[in-house]
């Protein structure tokens, strides 16, 4: 007993010595697996990055290079490039002022067609819409009933003219027997008096006689007015009467027509001025877009007050509407012509900026923008009258986003009033290529028919793409995309 104890102790204190010493022959401990090394997937990666970053500097380098001697080429001084803007001389000119307001086309005469007598209807003489004259026949009622009242009041004229010629002769003879003493005054009286009867029963046949007539004659219903007729309200063979609330149909008076419209009640006192002067003010009639103009007008008359609700004050003007483009109840927008400023300088409304010090423009002076503060007088139809500015100094009209007081510009003109920016390169060519690319610019994205965009270009290749525009953009630095791109391994390139 006392000879094992030592021999335990030594086995446990020796068992660490041979654990480290199995370890090193390569037999793992019990209960333990031998730990690989896996440096060797990074590497891989980490090349790869390296050499996608040295790619990506390369190309940057040349596209830089190669601008530089493009714009040296060109001659233009290699550098910073300046900023494509559009720009157009201001110049001089009139600016007409307008008070604008919305309007309703109303005509100067409507009349509703009624009977003026009961009756059958037995014709009508006109069409849905035509342009009727007045005096016109429209349409017409049965006379019979009429043509028989009116010989009926010439019958009892006719016996009451009997009456009176036989009283007329009585009265002749009293007179010859009153003037021999053989009557007595009063038979002589009593005989004018009958006749004097029968000269007013005469009047009250005649009377009715023409009123039989002038019934007979609104039979026949007639076009007050000249104008167009419009939708029929009763056919042939209703019976009409005087008393009907809708008559046969409505004729609107064309030529000429009223616009009634409104303008704010503060710019009545200037309108009235120029009434008061004698001046025919103009007034132009717009569509409802307010773009196309259908006629043009004088001011006839204002209201004779101002609408407390609304604040505004109607004014109502005359169009002569030969064409016939005004139609009743038509809603336009017009235009008053108040006064003219001759002489002013007139700019796109397009190059006006807004800081915080107030409206400015920018200029191009010898190819550097510039910023000059202005005053803004009017605007009309996309122009403005400004103050602070020249007749022919350029200014800016787009673009002006990129610039700053000092920056270069290259100014690019042919783009009208308020015009864009041409692209640079030109229409693109049949593979989608841009034509006419300033030399040392990268070919910019066209419209052609390739439909292919190159992404990044990486060691391993490219990866196309469809591009939005359809056109091939060589070396765009950003990765391809749309529907359809896929990459490309091996053998990357540059176009």
């Amino acid at each position: 007993m006392t000879t094992k104890a030592p021999e335990n102790t030594v086995e446990t204190s020796t068992s660490p010595v041979l654990s480290d010493e199995s370890t090193r022959d390569g037999q793992p401990p019990h209960g333990r697996r031998p730990r690989k090394s896996r440096a060797w997937v990074w590497l891989p990666l980490i090349a790869l990055a390296a050499g996608g970053y040295w790619y990506y500097r390369h190309s940057h380098t040349e596209t830089n290079t190669a601008a530089d001697k493009g714009a040296a080429v060109a001659g233009r001084p290699a550098g910073p490039r300046s900023v494509p803007v559009a720009a157009i001389p201001a110049r001089r000119g009139d600016m007409p002022i307008y008070l604008r307001g919305l309007g309703t086309v109303a005509p100067l005469n409507n009349v509703v067609v009624k009977s003026r007598v009961d009756g059958q209807l037995i014709a009508i003489h006109y069409t849905e819409g035509q342009f009727v004259k007045k005096g016109q026949v429209l349409a017409e009622i049965d006379p019979r009933p009429f043509q028989v009242q009116l010989q009926q009041a010439e019958g009892q004229m006719a016996r009451d003219q009997a009456q009176l010629n036989d009283a007329k002769v009585n009265l002749s003879r009293y007179e010859a027997l009153w003037n021999e003493k053989v009557i007595a005054k009063q038979q002589l009286d009593t005989q004018r008096a009958q006749v004097g009867q029968f000269e007013g029963v005469i009047q009250a046949d005649q009377a009715a006689i023409d009123t039989a007539k002038l019934q007979l004659t609104y039979a026949r219903i007639t076009a007050p007015i000249s104008g167009r007729i419009g939708l029929r309200q009763v056919d042939v063979g209703n019976m009409v009467h005087a008393s009907d609330q809708t008559g046969l149909a409505t004729i609107s008076q064309m030529e000429p027509i009223s616009v009634l419209f409104t303008i704010p009640a503060d710019d009545l006192p200037q309108v009235l001025r120029k009434l008061r002067a004698g001046a025919r003010l103009r007034v132009d009639a717009y569509d409802r877009d307010d773009v196309n103009k259908i006629a043009s007008g004088t001011l006839l008359t204002v209201d004779n007050a101002i609408d407390p609700q609304t604040g505004t004050s109607r004014l109502k003007a005359q169009f002569d509407n030969s064409n016939g483009m005004l139609f009743p109840n038509q809603f336009v927008n017009c235009r008053l012509l108040l006064d003219s400023k001759h002489g002013v300088t007139i700019i796109p409304s397009a190059a006006i900026q807004r800081g915080p010090q107030g409206t400015f423009v920018f200029t191009a002076v010898n190819g550097t923008a510039q910023i000059r503060p202005v005053t803004v007088a009017s605007t009309e139809e996309g122009d403005s009258a400004v103050d602070g500015l020249a007749p022919g100094e350029m200014v800016v009209t787009d673009g002006q986003e990129k610039l700053q007081a000092g920056v270069k510009v290259d100014v690019r003109t042919g783009g009208g009033r308020g015009g864009r920016i041409p692209q640079a390169g030109g229409a693109a060519g049949p593979n989608g290529r841009s034509r006419g690319a300033a030399p040392g610019m990268p070919p910019q994205a066209g419209p052609g028919p390739a439909g292919l965009r190159q992404g990044a270009q990486g060691p391993g290749g490219m990866m196309p793409g469809a591009g939005p525009g359809g056109g091939m953009n060589s070396g765009a630095p950003t990765a391809g995309t749309g529907p359809g791109a896929a990459a490309s391994g091996g053998g990357g390139h540059r176009r």
